[in-house]
């Protein structure tokens, strides 16, 4: 009888749960193990490497990861793939609709074309740098060829350019622009990380920077009763004086129902606005954000042209007839119709052209509500509540040129204060009384 030879050593065994790594027949090394997967499960996957070494460390780098509570990743398919899913089973049920026409845009015109046909799963924070970099010298004309289709013997108004005759026209992207194609990718991924497809957002590590706010037009003080001088004779004078004196969104101001107003009490509830979709045409739909839904004070002449609106509308009803369409709004066509946001901005433009104003956005008149507010001195909490933007920050970020040039301006009358008497055009005050506590900014 033998006994076995102990001195040989003993085949080396693997503790459980550290899984299993052996020689393929083409050469490569494959390690198994079990891994945390979505739903709390588990799942055996497998990795492959040139030695024993390298498989045994990708494998031992999923365990750890899988012990850290990050399950496995599932997404095997494509960004497009995703992203198209993202839209047609997500966003759609969660955005509004002009929302998710814009988003769709996005998304076919730049994510897919760029990204598409990288995995998801394998997607990294460096393809996304690397892709908006890349985005941001790139001549949208030229790689879209949105003037390659253009006949050479065009009409003046549509002479062909860029890629048609050979020319570039250096059509970039603004920062705006690449900052929301960033947010838009940030948001797919996001819920592909809500979902247990990836284990994190890559877009989130990418920083774009941020944009410097879009310049706007605001009226001056003399050009603000030119214009309201003007609108005296205009039918929809109301509007318009609204738009200026309240700072209401040209949605807002459309979508307003004569039961939203309480003119006794000088009051105006904000609870819809008016925007023309793709599916449904000229639709009301809730407020731009929760914040967006509120109660402002009208003033004296706002309530004072309301009434006469209302008189003017009531006879137009009476001449309209059986052709009037009652929808409750205040400010529709002569029929009852509602008025199309793009038909009042042709009569905006119309107005400016008479009163000889240059030429601004109808938004423009919101931040010319803001702006002279600012510059009376009404606390910036006030006008965000009138504004009804979401936070005090947005204000403060709009319209930061403003405050910039109020500091100035305070800072001025207190080196006139605190400057030598015989600079001074007034006598020094030496009494024992207190100093005023604020001072009127002009």
């Amino acid at each position: 009888m033998t006994t076995p030879d102990t001195s040989i050593s003993s085949r080396r065994v693997r503790a459980n749960g550290d899984g299993t790594v052996y020689q393929r027949k083409d050469g490569r090394w494959e390690a198994a193990g079990y891994v945390l997967a979505p739903g709390n499960t588990s799942k055996r996957v497998s990795v492959y490497g040139t030695t024993r070494k390298e498989a045994l460390a990708k494998l031992t780098e999923k365990i750890a990861t899988s012990n850290r509570g990050v399950p496995v990743v599932t997404a095997q398919g494509s960004l497009a793939a995703y992203l198209t899913y993202w839209l047609e089973n997500v966003a759609v049920h969660q955005l509004r609709e002009t929302t998710h026409t814009r988003y769709t845009a996005c998304i076919t015109q730049y994510l897919i074309p760029g990204l598409g046909k990288k995995k998801l799963a394998k997607l990294a924070a460096k393809d996304v740098r690397t892709w908006l970099n890349g985005l941001r010298t790139v001549c949208q004309c030229c790689a879209r060829g949105i003037d390659a289709r253009r006949k050479s013997d065009a009409p003046a108004g549509r002479r062909p350019r860029c890629c048609a005759i050979g020319k570039c026209c250096r059509k970039y992207l603004s920062p705006l622009t690449l900052a929301y194609i960033h947010s838009v990718l940030k948001s797919a991924l996001e819920h592909a990380v809500r979902e247990e497809e990836i284990p994190r957002n890559v877009a989130r590590n990418v920083r774009t920077g941020t944009p410097r706010p879009r310049r706007f037009n605001p009226l001056t003080t003399h050009e603000a009763r030119t214009f309201l001088a003007f609108a005296q004779s205009h039918r929809l004078h109301a509007l318009f004086e609204l738009a200026l004196r309240t700072g209401l969104r040209k949605g807002e101001l459309l979508g307003l129902c004569w039961e939203d107003l309480d003119l006794d009490n000088g009051t105006a509830s904000i609870r819809r606005t008016l925007q023309r979709t793709g599916t449904g045409g000229l639709t009301t739909l809730p407020t731009k954000t929760i914040s967006s839904e509120r109660r402002i004070a009208l003033p004296a002449a706002c309530v004072a042209s309301l009434h006469e609106h209302r008189d003017r509308q009531a006879a137009e009803k009476q001449q309209a007839g059986a052709g009037w369409v009652d929808n409750g709004l205040v400010f529709t066509r002569p029929d009852g119709h509602p008025i199309e946001p793009s038909t009042l901005t042709r009569h905006f433009n119309a107005l400016l052209r008479c009163s000889r104003l240059r030429a601004i956005r109808f938004h423009d008149l919101r931040h010319s509500t803001a702006t002279l507010l600012l510059e009376q001195g009404v606390e910036l909490v006030v006008i965000k509540e009138l504004l009804g933007h979401a936070h005090i920050g947005v204000t403060a970020t709009v319209y930061a040129h403003v405050r910039l040039r109020l500091q100035r301006d305070a800072i001025d009358l207190l080196g006139r204060t605190l400057g030598k008497p015989s600079e001074t055009t007034t006598n020094p005050d030496d009494s024992d009384d207190p100093p005023l506590c604020a001072a009127p900014v002009r």
